[in-house]
Order: C-alpha cells, then sequence, then structure tokens
C-alpha cells in the first residue's frame, strides 16, 4: 500500500502503529489469547445477540428488516429477530446491525467510546455461518477485532464529541473482523482497515438527544461498507497508509495520541474493558439511574411520585447536555436525563418499558421530567469513576435525600457477574430461543464440543423451537 506524500511526522506515526499492529494482530491465534478473555468474548457474543433479538418488535426495525428480506438472495446467514430467517451475508449482517443498537442493551468500550462488539458481530455472525467457520475461531476473530477497533478509538479519541462512535468506528471494526476472519495477510489487512476508514459516517451525537432514528442504523451501513472494504482490498483496491489520520485527524479533527495505535499488544486485552448493561438507556445515564435505585431502595422501595417536589441532578459532562424533557422517539428518551430519572422514579427501573414508545407520554413521568434539574458536577474524578452523578431529592414539605454514584455497575471496576448477564439473556431470549441460554452457558465455559462445531451448526441449535 503506497503513500504519496507522508505527511506530517503525526501522521507517519499514526501509519507505522498501524503496519505494527497489523503485522501482530494477523498472527494471533486462538491458544494465544488467555481463557479468561475468551470467555469474556463468549459472554460479549451472546450478550448482543441478546440486544438484537431484543429489538425484534420495534416497528421501524420489523419494516427495515421486511424490507431486507422482500429481495432475494442466498439462504447463507440468519437474521435474529425469532424462528430462522435467512439471507445472503451482507443483508443478514445489515438486519442485525441495525438491530443491535435499537435497545440500547450492548455493550461497550469503557476506555473511550466504542461499542465494539456490535461494530464486529453483525459482519462476523454473518460471515462465520456462511462459511461453516469454527466456533472457537469465531470468539478468536471477535477477541482480536475488538483490539484493532478500539485501538482506532483510543487513537483519536476526541472525535465522539463531535460524532457518534456508530457512525465513526463501525465500518473499522466489521473491516476488521472480515479481515481477519478471512486470514487476510498483514498488508492485505492494513488496506482493508485504511478503505474502511474512508467509509465511515459523520453522524452527529446530537442526533441520539433528539431522537433521530437514523442513528440506530450507523451500525448496519458500517456492516456493509466493513465488509466491502475487505472484498475491495483483496481486489488491490486500497487507501493509503495515512488514510486513517487524513480521515480523523486532519478530516473530522480529533485529536491524536499515534502511540495508541500499537502500545502494549498482548497486554490488557480490550475485550476485558468492557462494559454490560442491565439498563436500557445510555450508559453515560447509568450513574444516575443507579442512584435514582438507590433512593428508591432507602425509601422502602416506592418512591412518594405525587410528592415531588424537584430532582436535581449533578452530572458529569457527556450527561450534562442530555437534557431533552420531551423526547419524540425511544431512541431520544434513551439519551434523555429527564426522561431517565423520572422513568425509574415511577416505575420502580430501567428496563426496555421504562423506554418504550408507551413511556413517552406517561403522565406521571411527563411531569416528573419537568421536574428535573441538571447541573455540573464539579471535579471530575479520575477514570473509572469519570461518568459520576449525584442526585437530590427534595418532596413537597421540605423533606429531602441525596445520594451518590461515582461509576455505574458494568464496567471493569464494577462488573456485573456472568451469571447477572445471563439471566438478562434468558430474559430476552427465551420467548423466541429457549435454548440460546444453554448455548451461551457452554460457550463461556469454551465447551471443547461446542467450540469445535461449525457456526452455523451453533446457530442452528439456538435457534431450534423444538
Amino acid at each position: 500500500m503506497h503513500d504519496f506524500d507522508q505527511g506530517s511526522k503525526e501522521r507517519q506515526d499514526v501509519a507505522t502503529g498501524l503496519k505494527t499492529l497489523c503485522n501482530w494482530i494477523v498472527n494471533v491465534g486462538y491458544n494465544d489469547i488467555p481463557e479468561e478473555v475468551l470467555a469474556s468474548a463468549a459472554l460479549v457474543l451472546f450478550d448482543d445477540i441478546g440486544a438484537i433479538v431484543a429489538a425484534r418488535d420495534e416497528p421501524e426495525l420489523a419494516r427495515l428488516q421486511n424490507q431486507l428480506l422482500e429481495r432475494g438472495g442466498t439462504a447463507e446467514a440468519t437474521i435474529f429477530r425469532g424462528s430462522r430467517p435467512r439471507h445472503d451475508r451482507l443483508t443478514a449482517a445489515m438486519a442485525n446491525g441495525a438491530a443491535s443498537d435499537w435497545c440500547e442493551l450492548d455493550e461497550g468500550y469503557r476506555v473511550t467510546s466504542c461499542h465494539a462488539g456490535i461494530y464486529i458481530l453483525p459482519a462476523l455472525m454473518a460471515e462465520a455461518e456462511a462459511t461453516s467457520m469454527p466456533t472457537r475461531d469465531v470468539l478468536r476473530v471477535l477477541v482480536t477485532a475488538y483490539e484493532t477497533v478500539t485501538r482506532f478509538a483510543r487513537t483519536f479519541p476526541s472525535i465522539t464529541q463531535t460524532f457518534h462512535p456508530h457512525a465513526a468506528y463501525s465500518a473499522v471494526g466489521a473491516a476488521a473482523a472480515i479481515g481477519l476472519a478471512r486470514g487476510l495477510d498483514a498488508e492485505t489487512f492494513r488496506a482493508a482497515l485504511s478503505n474502511a476508514a474512508t467509509m465511515v459516517a459523520p453522524g452527529p451525537s446530537g442526533h441520539t438527544g433528539a431522537g433521530a432514528l437514523v442513528r440506530n442504523v450507523w451500525p448496519a451501513t458500517g456492516a456493509a461498507n466493513g465488509i466491502r472494504a475487505v472484498d475491495w482490498a483483496v481486489c488491490g483496491i486500497a487507501g493509503l497508509a495515512g488514510s486513517a489520520h487524513d480521515v480523523y485527524a486532519a478530516g473530522l479533527g480529533a485529536d491524536c495520541r499515534p502511540a495508541e495505535m500499537s502500545a502494549d499488544l498482548g497486554g490488557i486485552w480490550a475485550i476485558t474493558q468492557n462494559f454490560q448493561k442491565l439498563h436500557a438507556c445510555c450508559q453515560f445515564l447509568h450513574s444516575t439511574v443507579e442512584a435514582m435505585l438507590d433512593l428508591q431502595e432507602r425509601y422502602g422501595g416506592v418512591l412518594p411520585i405525587e410528592q415531588i417536589d424537584s430532582i436535581d441532578i449533578a452530572a458529569h459532562p457527556r450527561a450534562e447536555r442530555l437534557t431533552g424533557t420531551r423526547p419524540p422517539t425511544t431512541l431520544g428518551a434513551k439519551f434523555s436525563l429527564p426522561h431517565a430519572a423520572a422513568a425509574v422514579a415511577v416505575l420502580g427501573h430501567a428496563g426496555a418499558p421504562a423506554f418504550a414508545a408507551e413511556s413517552l407520554d406517561h403522565p406521571q413521568i411527563d411531569k416528573l421530567r419537568h421536574k428535573v434539574s441538571i447541573a455540573p458536577y464539579r471535579h471530575i474524578p479520575d477514570w473509572p469513576n469519570d461518568r459520576p452523578s449525584r442526585v437530590k431529592l427534595s418532596l413537597v414539605g421540605g423533606e429531602t435525600m441525596e445520594t451518590e454514584v461515582l461509576s455505574a455497575r458494568g464496567g471493569p471496576d464494577r462488573p456485573f457477574t456472568r451469571e447477572e448477564i445471563l439471566i438478562k439473556i434468558d430474559g430476552i431470549c427465551d420467548p423466541v430461543y429457549p435454548k440460546l441460554g444453554a448455548v451461551a452457558r457452554l460457550a463461556i465455559t469454551l465447551d471443547t464440543d461446542l467450540l469445535d462445531q461449525p457456526w452455523d451448526q451453533v446457530v442452528a441449535v439456538f435457534t431450534a423451537t423444538e
């Protein structure tokens, strides 16, 4: 892969770091990855399948998937919406990609904003099913592709202040997955990643709080673009050695930390630094959700919502701006701090129903949303306590209660147990895929018989209803 102009030292350093990363990552085998890391990958795999399944009844998504299914194509990969509808791998990747973030139940990388699992898995699962890839290789590729795309996110971290990570990184994640699944050599893999970097979308971060549902399909377009980025690299079509810098730093204005592209390879695996969710909203809101749940517990399990005079929240910067008091869509609700606080107060939880269409016009939730005030949390602590929330609840008559959560559960500092995530998966998938939970439990134990099976056979087992 050539470069007509090496440009600045910073640009050269990014290109050199990417080359180092590619030379290393394509040679990582299953046995090179610690078992604990592979078990974490298995949990991410089935947790994100659960996130896809959870969205099956969303009306806009159902119409999108029906539209895709109406088009002819080879039946080679499953769309996870109940039963086992199958289509060509590109279409299946797009359909699952569109579903993956709809309910805000997917996992993400806690070090910087990057929902790596859903950038990788829609494309990877489709490719693996179409090619009968052994399940152990699905885990290997998930770990190594996760490492790859999070290196991009760490190298250009500030981009997500303006552009949403689903738009900025999903094509890179998908290209990493497909390139590693197909066993590309280091140079062709680097070309595929450079292609993908030029095929990202400048999707605005502000579209989330505004409730623009187009945000939900950015992982779908990223999956398609990532697959094509690999297809074309194999044909000899490539970007430049400095394409990543040209796009993210020069083009989109991100700050740049070139050393992050290749620092400490094989040290702390990125997939072990993820967060997982039980609350169906943006992770930036989870500390506030947990604070509200703590106040609820302290008040005996039910808050006196008719007596609430005000809810004062001191929020970290990424949550402080999510101020919508009248979210227009379910996405807007999932990115509204007032809605999250009010829904927990009224419903007692932050599960999917707390952000469903019915919640938007719920009279008690609507009334409480307008009683929420938001102020900056002063003196933000260091990571992992960099997303704190302090909530003060004031009741008519003068009684007040206050609590603080520095770091929400689910991240590497306060992880959920594996059983908690498996119970979440069961709750979502049992109605349509009652065998999935048992397969997931085998997978996280790295059961040899299961890992030896081709992925298409594993999918056939857990999607069977009899």
